[in-house]
């Protein structure tokens, strides 16, 4: 069960990390607050893994052919779903893109039990479904009618490349033959170094202004680069435990989090649904929490 606890942690650290990522887009462009949240991340990782063999040495790992091709596979995913929801961040309001992207949760549960032998029973299945239904009403879907196309296509894409970003770095921990937690932090510590080497090479080439314009906000990447580590330490070590359907559901509270921020920090309103939406949220996580004890 120590999935719950990492879960819940990513989902607290995530939601800051969109706070901080929506008030940078402000000054920043897209490929910058995208890199914000690896630029300082990696050497937290590398710290990150020294303390683990530290306090429990073990091997380091042989590094495959399939685990390279998995950890750069899930990298590139992950900064096109980061765009994709940095440019949400500019259609509509706060909450609205976040519980978007969100549709992650029930993406991965199609796509890894129909690609990945992820097998779920009728009590995970349901807490995916009212997780879904919860971050809908959360994320405004009375307005509806208001959405344009675009704001529904990046919502889905930057969900869509979540989940495959997830189901890719599970299937990454499991190639690697080391214990646990010492898997997950080998395989974020590669995709971190992937999307830093990534960004920075394609900004030097294509916008360094977007480079000078993060250094002169040095507070505000950092504590980006800090919750997004964060954050990523709590998926992946999850993730390395449990289905990416489970622990994503579960981490649907972080648009319990996200709301909060949006409601007192953006000074963003919100709709009556939200105590519907939030029982809902409630349901689903007692429902995956107890599917795979049942």
């Amino acid at each position: 069960m120590l999935w719950i606890p990492f879960t819940l942690m990513a989902a607290f650290m995530q939601a800051w990390r969109n706070a901080f990522q929506k008030q940078l887009s402000r000054d920043v462009s897209t490929a910058g607050v995208t890199l914000a949240r690896f630029l300082y991340a990696g050497p937290m990782v590398i710290l990150y893994l020294i303390a683990l063999y530290h306090g429990r040495p073990t091997q380091v790992p042989q590094f495959s052919a399939d685990f390279l091709i998995l950890t750069f596979s899930a990298a590139l995913m992950q900064i096109l779903a980061t765009a994709l929801m940095v440019k949400l961040f500019k259609l509509r309001n706060y909450a609205i893109g976040v519980g978007l992207a969100k549709s992650e949760a029930i993406l991965a549960a199609i796509l890894g039990v129909m690609f990945f032998t992820t097998s779920l029973d009728w009590l995970g299945w349901l807490g995916v479904a009212l997780g879904a239904m919860a971050v809908f009403l959360l994320s405004g879907i009375r307005q509806v009618r208001n959405w344009s196309f675009m704001t529904l296509l990046l919502g889905l894409g930057s969900g869509l490349a979540f989940a495959l970003t997830s189901l890719w770095v599970r299937e990454a921990s499991l190639v690697l033959d080391v214990p646990f937690p010492h898997g997950a932090a080998w395989v974020l510590l590669f995709v971190i170094l992937i999307q830093t080497l990534t960004l920075v090479s394609w900004l030097l080439l294509r916008d360094p202004a977007t480079l000078k314009a993060l250094l002169l906000r040095p507070k505000l990447v950092l504590a980006i680069s800090v919750t997004s580590c964060l954050g990523s330490i709590g998926w992946f070590t999850a993730m390395s435990l449990e289905s990416v359907a489970l622990v994503k559901t579960l981490g649907q509270v972080e648009v319990l989090f996200s709301l909060l921020i949006s409601a007192y920090w953006f000074r963003e309103k919100l709709a009556r649904t939200d105590k519907q939406g939030l029982a809902l949220i409630v349901i689903a996580a007692i429902c995956v929490v107890w599917a795979p004890v049942l």
